[in-house]
């Protein structure tokens, strides 16, 4: 599932990916939250704490990221990934340089980093 995260500054749309991830959670918690964000604030921070295995998120799951990812392509400024993967990290760091924004890999015990840099670019 998907939670909101509310104790991240405004301009910042914040998940936390816990347990099985599908593509409803994308749809009906995501979504919503990502187009208020763009529509407040004219693009996107985004970050996502990812507290599950990657093997627990749907193939649904995997294709409504994408689909968010495409939909709000021009939007995207600042986007940090947080888990205790360093290779996830390296994978999102690697990204950034093939679509618009700014893409960040943090591990877990760098969240206080992620969520400045996600709304400042600090």
């Amino acid at each position: 599932m998907i939670e909101i995260l509310t104790d991240v500054p405004a301009n910042v749309a914040g998940f936390r990916a816990v347990g099985e991830v599908t593509k409803e959670d994308f749809k009906t918690v995501v979504m919503p939250v990502v187009d208020q964000v763009v529509i407040k604030y004219g693009e996107l921070n985004y970050l996502m704490i990812i507290d599950s295995p990657l093997k627990d998120w749907t193939a649904g799951a995997w294709m409504q990221d994408l689909s968010l990812g495409l939909q709000e392509l021009t939007k995207w400024n600042r986007v940090a990934i947080v888990s205790d993967s360093e290779a996830l990290g390296t994978f999102t760091d690697i990204f950034s340089v093939l679509v618009p924004g700014e893409f960040r890999g943090f591990l877990i015990e760098e969240l206080p980093q992620a969520v400045r840099w996600t709304a400042t670019g600090e």
